[in-house]
């Protein structure tokens, strides 16, 4: 085969659901909650690498079953190609239960009896599938039994086939490969000379060979690490790398020297070990990043090193693997902190550059009002049952005008709303969900506890808070909100939910050119870097561009602003979004009263009927996103240089 390939690496093996104990330092049997994400060495890697800008692709199976579409939907989400993913409609995804006992102990179980991903067979390997990437990697694992043994075999000599590389993760487990109970899952290591036989029938077809120490003599049956290495070497031309934890790496790209030490040596970086589960893979995905881009192999290293670095100083795998932007950041910066989950900037970048999906344009019906709805109920005689069955139509109404386009949302409560909110995630719509006691000031969540709340919000539900602050405010007041503030912001980062944060500063004092500009400079001075702004419309241009500067200066990973609407009329909205085209992070809108309040006080009081209601909803929402759509140009406006 000739010419560039399309993919850069395909990876083949294990493809899991990883559940992590999240009380770190208990045993296994104590857990209480685990969180969740995708899991497997091979799916690891190709999401790190992924992340590091290769392109990417895998060959596993998994069950046609909600665990399995859980992994195709986040490989999907990484830029991962699914092409060579089997669904396989008679076994289950394969799992993994894991733990952090201590900073050297943690425990794992492997649940992968008749696993989907250990049914991988000859017949799911497509030769011209695996010759569109660079280089082929496989792994010890899908050695361990005939049928994946076949099927790796078939892969490699495709790869062959049509001049590409082979890379070999040795990624050795005693106890996938029968020599250990099921409590073993964490043992690294077991001498065994019919593994030796087996590893040593791969790796003369090998270019890259990646192991540690263990690995390294099992693979070349040895425990003199040197001997093993020699053995190695005696059949195999490949590059071998010596992973050695903390101690960083070593390569051998020819002969070995007497002293391993003489091999080309990338040193570790001095990190908190928090979880070694999944540094392997990190290590991996920024080798391969070096390697397949012609990088020397001492910058394959240090890459690869610092991406091993951030896996053990977190807790996931995949979830933790940095991004190419946060693996520069952190390698032309550094960090103060030893254990580097716990610092701020590259914790924000992390976040910024994997959260979810992307809307460069958010025209969102906003219906989360809850006094409102309340003083309707009460002055037309309805009950507040009929609040919910209203919002549903609402619902209703947003999906005729999105008519399944991208960029539309809605905002909605869990008080009145809790079956729209059912409802809109069937529509693929951004959801804002408000977190604040209506009308507090200071500022109050109505859920009381953040972490017992949230974490029982679905991920698509976006946190939105509104608060009026204004920065004349008096100093006690300022301080009280801003610490309710920066609670939510951090409840809200450790849950992996997204946040938007609604100022609405004119009710309770002037708006100047620089009013909100100041508050949100405030806000970003105490560390608060909300997903999204939601904003009144401003007084003059001079005061979009001070915005703007702010958040040029804090965070250009922001999301953008929405304008928030203050029942205006149609006639004002639209010349408000006239004027937000002199910002450039205005997304677009989250307008309420100004399309609900009609036709809500007459269907609630009796005298329209739902389709009257929902058709004139519809009738008043999509003038708003014509009024938007005429303001833009005809067309969504892209983020400069980010889009």
């Amino acid at each position: 085969m000739t010419g560039a390939p399309p993919l850069d690496v395909i990876t083949l093996g294990r493809a899991s659901v990883d559940l992590y104990g999240q009380q770190i330092g208990g045993r296994l049997e104590d857990m209480a909650s685990f969180a969740k994400s995708v899991g497997g060495s091979p799916t690891n890697i190709a999401i790190g690498a992924a992340r590091l800008g290769l392109r990417t692709g895998l060959v596993t199976r998994v069950g046609k079953e909600q665990f399995g579409s859980f992994i195709l939907e986040q490989l999907g989400r990484e830029g991962v190609e699914t092409r060579g993913v089997v669904v396989d409609p008679e076994r289950l995804t394969a799992l993994a239960i894991l733990g952090v006992r201590s900073d050297s102990e943690f425990p794992l179980l492997f649940y992968r009896d008749n696993c989907a991903d250990m049914a991988l067979c000859e017949a799911d390997i497509e030769p011209a599938y695996i010759g569109s990437a660079a280089a082929l990697q496989i792994s010890g694992t899908h050695l361990t039994r005939q049928g994946v043994r076949a099927a790796s075999l078939k892969a490699v000599a495709a790869a062959r086939a049509a001049g590409r590389k082979v890379v070999f993760d040795i990624d050795y487990r005693p106890n996938l490969w029968g020599l250990g109970g099921h409590d073993s899952g964490a043992e690294r290591y077991r001498e065994s000379e019919e593994v030796t036989a087996v590893l040593q029938t791969v790796v003369g077809d090998c270019d890259l060979i990646v192991g540690t120490e263990e690995e390294i003599h099992v693979a070349g049956g040895s425990r003199d690490t040197r001997k093993a290495l020699c053995r190695l070497r005696a059949v195999s031309e490949a590059v071998l790398v010596l992973k050695r934890g903390p101690m960083g790496c070593i390569v051998f790209d020819g002969a070995i020297p007497d002293d391993i030490e003489g091999g080309i040596k990338g040193p570790g970086f001095p990190v908190e070990i928090y979880n070694v589960l999944g540094a392997g893979d990190a290590f991996m995905a920024g080798f391969l990043r070096g390697w397949l881009r012609g990088e020397p192999l001492a910058t394959c290293c240090t890459w690869a090193n610092a991406c091993g670095a951030f896996a053990v100083s977190r807790l996931l795998c995949s979830p933790e693997s940095p991004t190419w932007a946060e693996l520069q950041h952190f390698l032309a910066k550094g960090s103060t902190h030893s254990a580097l989950r716990q610092d701020p900037q590259l914790n924000h970048l992390h976040w910024a550059t994997t959260r979810r999906g992307d809307w460069p344009q958010l025209l969102a019906f906003a219906i989360d009002h809850r006094i409102q709805f309340e003083q309707l109920a009460e002055r037309t005689g309805a009950s507040l049952e009929r609040v919910g069955a209203f919002k549903r139509l609402a619902v209703e109404a947003a999906a005729k005008v999105a008519g399944g386009r991208p960029g539309f949302g809605m905002l909605l409560d869990g008080s009145y709303g809790r079956q729209a909110l059912f409802e809109a995630l069937d529509h693929g719509f951004w959801i804002g969900r408000p977190v604040e006691v209506p009308a507090s000031r200071p500022l109050a969540f109505e859920c009381g506890d953040l972490g017992s709340a949230l974490v029982e919000w679905p991920l698509a539900h976006t946190v939105k808070c509104l608060v009026f602050y204004h920065p004349d405010d008096e100093p006690a007041l300022r301080q009280q909100q801003e610490a309710q503030l920066l609670l939510l912001y951090q409840a809200c980062r450790r849950l992996g939910r997204e946040l938007m944060v609604e100022i609405i500063a004119g009710k309770h004092g002037s708006l100047e050119s620089d009013t909100v500009a100041k508050v949100l400079a405030t806000l970003y001075a105490l560390g608060i870097k909300p997903d999204w702004w939601k904003l009144e419309p401003q007084p003059d241009a001079a005061a979009w561009q001070a915005i703007d500067r702010v958040i040029e200066a804090q965070d250009t990973d922001c999301r953008g602003i929405v304008l928030l609407g203050l029942e205006a009329p149609e006639a004002q909205l639209a010349a408000d979004f006239a004027a937000a085209q002199g910002s450039a992070w205005v997304r677009g809108f989250a307008i309420g009263r100004t399309i609900f309040a009609a036709a809500a006080e007459r269907w609630l009081a009796g005298t329209m009927t739902d389709r009257e209601a929902v058709d004139d909803m519809v009738a008043r929402f999509d003038g708003l996103v014509g009024h938007w759509t005429a303001a833009c140009g005809g067309g969504a406006r892209l983020r400069q240089g980010r889009l």
